[in-house]
């Protein structure tokens, strides 16, 4: 979304009245460190001691505390609480959101705030306690409570309907009550986000999962069980057609999609390179969403609204976080969206430029005639530095354990290796600063090493770099002896594309998160730095300068915007394409398997079909193919 599209937004909901009906329930996070256990006098058992509590919104509290956060100055809470500690503690939480608490009802009997006690042991969830779960809703309470919502509806922008629990303020009584107050009110908006009753509140827009969505249409699907776009739109259609009111249909990280009067439209998922909890990411996404629409806005902004309320979310852990203005800001200004998961998690939908190794995932509107050429450089064309995992994760356990590493018994080990080996496949592609910043972070989460013994991001940098140019420049040795060949550390073919298309006249940049001087000489012992006469950029150490993004910026900013319309990217790694995308050009992204130096690597080619490549390989070896496909169809070498 463009920046001045989205301040507007953010802009607008300020001012708008928001009404919540449904089950408000609160989140207890009870932290247990049993190194203080003692056995009972009275039971004989050991206590449970509890080093830290902390205490947040869920349910309807949780879409009321995110809406707030994103700047709305008029949230109405419209639930039931208990006579209890924790209806107390939930009241005050409200009040220090600004969040209007006058029609939140004690009812004395029968009724204990809902609360989710989620006891923790380190970082892993014990049995949940549970309040609540025997509540029952008087008629009376029901009859109090929307005649309060009927007093002021007129006066808000939007309802949210929620229900989260059975044993909640949604009893058949209540439900066929609030059906008649929509009813009644036929110009107002009502979103409805239900787990067990979306099917009931007729005159109302509706949120659901895919899941949900295609239970109402009949269809159960196993726990884990993919659901595919196609199904997902079917079923769209058909709960638009037989509602007659729109629809959001979130998917996870698959992203979402509304269906109103005027058809379908996907909003993309969001790439979120982080460790995520996606507890409450829903209701973020319903705070997002009717938000923009109580501003007036259109299903697919007030979707996309939604989508970065819950991309922020997501990345708090151990809370039901929410989203601030700047935060929604800072991640829909410049998103980075996950294209075609489906396509990408499944190769047998693949489809290819006649009997080539070329998959095409978006044809190109115009023939290309490739004027400007980037190419990133590690595992594009050089693979001097594969094997580069392999030293990166030791590393990183070693810093997470610190001096336990020779002693941490095998449970502790295999969590630190499991945590780094996710974050380095989900970090691979971007900066190595970028890297070690989240293994601080990661080395902080663990406790494992005294603070002051903590290196920053370009202290564990160095570690890395030391132990990896040591790889480098034995290999760079050897072919300096003739002992190995350029062969042997490049893309099959890569030297030769090079090589066609600079005696094509296209311009060609190299582009590189490594540090720039090592990327110059790379390039030179590799044989082809003088095809990029001078153009070749490397990271200059400065974290909040020279990540590859503004490497790629750099390079953008030079080509001629006129030009634009002949510029293609080749690359390896998913920042690299999104960043060309996002600028308008082609881009080729290269599934490379590095040890072989030919042939496909499918993990690659579903990172890069996510990050929005227009066509996949996985190496030169069809070059005459290529370059006609790329518009090149002179070239004085022999391919």
């Amino acid at each position: 979304m463009k920046k001045e599209l989205l301040q507007k937004v953010m802009g607008d909901i300020r001012s708008v009245k928001i009404g919540i009906v449904g089950d408000f329930c609160l989140d207890a996070y009870w932290f247990i460190d049993e190194s203080l256990s003692e056995i009972s006098i009275e039971t004989g058992q050991a206590t449970i001691p509890v080093k830290e509590q902390r205490y947040s919104l869920g349910g309807a509290g949780n879409v009321a505390i995110n809406i707030a956060a994103m700047g709305v100055k008029d949230v109405r809470a419209f639930g039931v609480i208990g006579p209890d500690p924790f209806g107390r503690e939930m009241i005050e939480i409200m009040h220090g959101n600004q969040i209007d608490t006058r029609n939140l009802i004690v009812q004395e009997e029968h009724w204990l705030t809902h609360v989710f006690t989620k006891p923790h042991i380190e970082e892993v969830e014990q049995r949940r306690i549970d309040f609540g779960n025997f509540n029952a809703l008087s008629n009376e309470t029901a009859d109090k409570l929307l005649e309060l919502l009927k007093t002021v509806l007129p006066s808000l922008d939007l309802v949210i309907i929620n229900q989260q629990v059975l044993s909640g303020i949604h009893t058949r009584y209540f439900r066929e009550q609030l059906l008649q107050v929509i009813q009644q009110f036929p110009d107002q908006k009502f979103v409805v986000d239900s787990r067990k009753y979306n099917g009931v509140y007729d005159g109302a827009i509706r949120k659901m999962n895919d899941r949900e969505a295609l239970e109402l249409t009949g269809i159960v699907k196993d726990p884990g069980e993919a659901i595919s776009y196609s199904e997902v739109a079917k079923t769209a259609m058909l709960l638009h057609e037989k509602f007659g009111k729109p629809l959001f249909i979130t998917r996870g990280e698959r992203g979402s999609l509304v269906v109103d009067e005027s058809g379908i439209a996907n909003i993309e998922g969001l790439m979120i390179l982080s460790e995520v909890d996606t507890v409450g990411a829903g209701d973020s996404y319903l705070a997002g969403a009717a938000s923009a629409l109580a501003a007036g806005y259109d299903m697919k902004t007030a979707g996309a609204i939604g989508s970065y309320v819950a991309g922020v979310t997501v990345q708090k852990l151990f809370q039901t976080g929410t989203a601030s203005p700047e935060e929604i800001l800072q991640i829909g200004t410049d998103p980075d969206l996950i294209y075609n998961p489906e396509l990408a998690e499944d190769i047998r939908c693949a489809r290819y430029w006649g009997d080539s190794e070329i998959e095409v995932i978006n044809e190109w509107e115009e023939k290309l005639q490739v004027t400007h050429a980037i190419f990133d450089h590690d595992g594009t064309l050089s693979t001097l530095r594969e094997g580069w995992e392999e030293i990166m994760a030791p590393m990183m356990i070693k810093a997470i354990l610190g001096e336990r590493f020779f002693d941490a018994d095998e449970a502790l080990y295999h969590k630190a290796r499991g945590r780094v080996l996710d974050f380095i496949d989900k970090t691979t592609g971007i900066q190595t600063l970028i890297q070690m910043q989240g293994l601080v972070k990661l080395v902080k989460e663990f406790g494992l090493v005294p603070e002051e013994k903590i290196l920053d991001e370009f202290g564990y940098k160095e570690i890395y770099n030391n132990e990896l140019l040591a790889m480098v420049r034995e290999r760079e040795a050897k072919v300096s002896r003739g002992e190995l060949a350029i062969e042997d550390f490049t893309i099959k073919n890569s030297v030769l594309l090079l090589e066609a298309l600079h005696n094509a006249g296209v311009t060609l940049y190299l582009a590189s998160g490594t540090d720039h001087e090592d990327v110059i000489n790379e390039a030179k012992i590799l044989g082809y730095d003088h095809l990029f006469e001078g153009r070749i950029f490397g990271a200059m150490g400065d974290v909040t300068k020279e990540a590859k993004r503004i490497v790629l910026d750099r390079i953008l900013d030079e080509i001629d915007h006129a030009k634009t319309g002949g510029l293609v990217l080749f690359g390896d790694g998913p920042v690299e394409i999104r960043e060309a995308r996002k600028r308008g050009g082609a881009t080729v992204g290269i599934a490379s398997n590095e040890v072989k130096r030919h042939g496909l690597n499918r993990k690659k080619r579903a990172r890069l079909i996510k990050a929005g490549a227009d066509i996949v390989i996985p190496d030169f070896s069809q070059l005459p193919v290529l370059l006609r496909l790329l518009g090149v169809t002179e070239y004085p070498i022999n391919c």
